[in-house]
């Protein structure tokens, strides 16, 4: 396979983006053109691997839950493909004996994403109408800061957990979840 050498300010095929060699930086491909996401700090990578660790448990059987998995997906009519923090796919959509090293080639049910510094919710509000246009069922959205989940059932709904309001849903049955518990095991309170 021919590497592509990055350059965000050169527009790209999605074929042109797939082929982009590995580097410290992760890309998202968003209107012909590759985009560094946020380098993770401490409180993302601690909720994105604890939040990824109890999903797991949860859904040994059902489907996989992977960190920073490229989904090839269309937006507004182009390409897109980005690459949430977290992406739950059950093996109804994807079956368990798939296993290519390549982007989702489908949409996932779930996907998670978490607010870095300079980042904001409006962003995440906006992409989460995205997800929703290319199929996603539902999305998360972790705000360190604020510690709370928002989940959006559709582009349009969405509710705020905080604490110890419970987190249930019936994509993820049997799944619970309480913020406070999250962020307790993942050391952050």
């Amino acid at each position: 396979m021919t590497m592509v050498k990055v350059t965000t300010d050169q527009k790209l095929t999605l074929a042109e983006f797939l082929k982009l060699s590995n580097q410290d930086v992760n890309y998202e491909f968003v209107d012909d053109y590759a985009v560094p996401k946020v380098s993770p700090k401490f409180y993302h990578s601690s909720l994105q691997l604890t939040l990824g660790l109890l999903i797991r448990q949860w859904c040994k059987g059902k489907g996989r839950v992977l960190p920073e998995w490229a989904i090839i997906l269309r937006r507004k009519g182009k390409d897109w493909c980005p690459v949430p923090d977290l992406t739950y796919i059950s093996y109804q959509r994807l079956p368990k004996t798939w296993q290519y090293n390549q982007a989702c080639p489908v949409s996932p049910e779930l996907v998670i994403e978490i607010i870095s510094p300079g980042q904001t919710m409006e962003e995440f509000i906006n992409k989460s109408k995205d997800y929703f246009a290319a199929g996603v069922a539902r999305v998360w959205i972790i705000d360190p800061e604020a510690i709370s989940i928002r989940v959006f059932l559709s582009a349009i709904k969405s509710r705020v957990y905080t604490n110890e309001m419970l987190i249930i849903d019936d994509l993820l049955p049997g799944f619970e979840l309480t913020v406070k518990q999250l962020f307790t095991e993942a050391e952050l309170i």
